[in-house]
């Protein structure tokens, strides 16, 4: 049977008379300065015809019912049943809800491949979906009026054109949304500002073209920077008695963009507790309260390791014991400690062995990134010493075979190695916004096989979850905050001998499976448990359904 084929939708709009070959041509010559608009959209843009008629032919065209998305067919407010950050993910806007039923507009260009993961989110909320199209500059609109809380101020002080206040304006704003990092980027035409909030990037604002001389020049000055260099530099921002700011530069093909990292100064170290460590305090106290060894903490860049050392180092802390940190920057300065920065002259490795002469008990080693690093760091924690430092690698079985790369003996790695840590951060469900709802037929079954694979036991029969759903406290995302999922390997006798014997790294693993150690999984589904994150937003760490 031969199928009929589909003309294009341009041909077929004039073939039902909605347009004319002139509004064709017309956006075609948009497209060619516009090349990654759609027809339909630019159709809209121009407003050659009725925009609701063009809409629900171009639906009707690709099999989609078609809607045309203005302030009087917007019934609801999206983010009550979807967080802010998956309407723009997924480019979708639900707009109206009658019953169990909820209407969500999408644009064709995701309706095909983002459709089933909001159908499934709003399936486990008790609501079934009914899909339709609308166009994209549509969505972009609503959404950039859904942010507009977080860009107003930056707004209001664009329109004055003072480029002190406006600088101003970004950093103070950044700061009052707990933002880690603020990304100031040049785009083809237009400077764009995000916001890094408890680990996802928001668009904040969108900047004029013109202003970008005048952003870099004010950056430049306040940081320290050479005005003239167009090529990475690295400054600092002292000017704000709160926080210390670290600045970074960085040529691309649009300009220059900047990343201010946010450091409050005086900030108060979170108990190890409250950062969501497992177990109890005796679990702590056998894990971290050595001498003549070494505690590693194990994490990709940006996952808490230094948050959770310095939890670590309070929690050891006392007027009886020197305690030295060697890092590359110190990012939090504390009364008492004897705090190290690593310059331009210097290294790890250096600064340890000067260190070593300097009658220290405990040392906080920022990072072992090499084979001299980690042979020090091993030779100071056998002589007396209690070292503490991080690695980059998965998990914290892993750290072992990652020190056997850098020429570690196994000998020195059983002798030393006392305990190993890894981590992850998740995003806490905002406590102001959140919905409880049960579990699904389908997240049991996934946490169900999760806990069985390491012999957990877990009824999830009067179990409840929550949805993050976004309001004006979590900027419309639906999470507030962060929280750590761990993983603790305690080097017990038999692990020692496994090391000593080169076991594998799946040996070593099934051995401390049979101990006390447990995967990072099962810390984060006991959280989810707790109603303190969900389900998704595990799986976006740890990808595990």
């Amino acid at each position: 049977m031969e199928m009929k084929r589909r003309l294009p939708i341009g041909v077929e709009l004039v073939k039902r008379g909605v347009i004319t070959q002139g509004d064709i041509e017309k956006a075609l010559e948009y497209q060619r300065e516009h090349p990654s608009t759609k027809l339909g959209d630019i159709l809209h843009i121009l407003n050659v015809c009725d925009s609701e008629k063009l809409i629900e032919n171009i639906g009707d065209i690709i099999g989609e019912k078609g809607v045309l998305l203005t302030k009087d067919s917007l019934r609801v407010n999206p983010t009550e049943y979807l967080s802010l950050e998956i309407c723009r993910k997924n480019k979708c806007i639900p707009f109206e809800v009658n019953g169990g039923k909820i209407k969500v507009c999408f644009t064709d260009k995701t309706i095909n491949g983002k459709i089933d993961s909001v159908k499934m989110l709003l399936l486990n909320k008790g609501l079934v979906m009914e899909q339709y199209i609308t166009f994209e500059n549509d969505i972009e609109r609503i959404l950039s009026t859904l942010e507009n809380g977080m860009s107003r101020d930056i707004a209001q002080t664009t329109s004055t054109g003072n480029m002190i206040e406006l600088i101003d304006s970004i950093i103070k704003t950044g700061m009052e949304k707990r933002a880690s990092d603020i990304h100031i980027e040049p785009l083809s035409d237009e400077i764009r500002v995000r916001y890094r909030i408890d680990g996802e990037l928001i668009t904040a604002a969108k900047l004029s073209k013109e202003k970008q001389t005048q952003i870099i020049g004010r950056l430049k000055a306040i940081s320290n920077m050479h005005q003239e260099k167009q090529e990475s530099q690295d400054g600092r921002i002292v000017i704000y008695d709160d926080y210390n700011i670290r600045v970074s530069s960085q040529p691309n093909i649009y300009g220059e963009k900047f990343v201010l990292r946010l450091l409050k100064k005086n900030e108060d170290i979170k108990n190890i507790f409250d950062l969501g460590y497992p177990g109890t305090e005796e679990d702590l106290k056998k894990s971290f309260n050595k001498k003549n060894s070494i505690t590693i903490i194990a994490a990709p860049t940006g996952a808490g390791k230094t948050t959770t050392l310095y939890s670590i180092i309070d929690y050891l802390n006392s007027p009886e014991i020197n305690i030295t940190t060697i890092e590359d920057p110190v990012e939090i300065r504390i009364n008492g400690l004897n705090q190290i920065e690593i310059g331009s002259k210097s290294t790890f490795s250096g600064a340890l062995r000067t260190v070593l002469r300097q009658d220290p008990d405990m040392i906080l080693l920022g990072e072992i990134r090499d084979q001299e690093t980690a042979e020090i760091a091993i030779q100071a924690g056998q002589t007396g010493h209690y070292v503490l430092s991080t690695i980059h690698t998965i998990d914290a079985i892993e750290v072992i075979n990652r020190m056997r790369k850098m020429g570690v003996s196994n000998y020195d790695i059983a002798s030393t190695l006392a305990t190993t840590v890894s981590q992850r951060l998740v995003r806490r469900v905002c406590p102001y916004c959140r919905r409880e709802r049960e579990f699904t037929v389908q997240e049991k079954d996934i946490i169900s096989k999760l806990v069985e694979k390491y012999g957990e036991k877990i009824d999830l029969s009067n179990l409840k979850t929550y949805d993050a759903i976004g309001c004006p406290k979590c900027n419309n995302i639906g999470y507030y905050g962060r929280i750590g999922i761990f993983e603790v390997l305690d080097i017990s006798d038999e692990i020692k001998e496994l090391i000593i014997k080169d076991a594998s790294t799946i040996e070593i693993r099934n051995r401390a499976l049979e101990q006390s150690y447990r995967p990072l999984i099962i810390d984060g589904i006991h959280k989810v448990l707790k109603g303190e994150t969900t389900l998704e937003e595990l799986n976006k760490q740890l990808i595990i359904f």
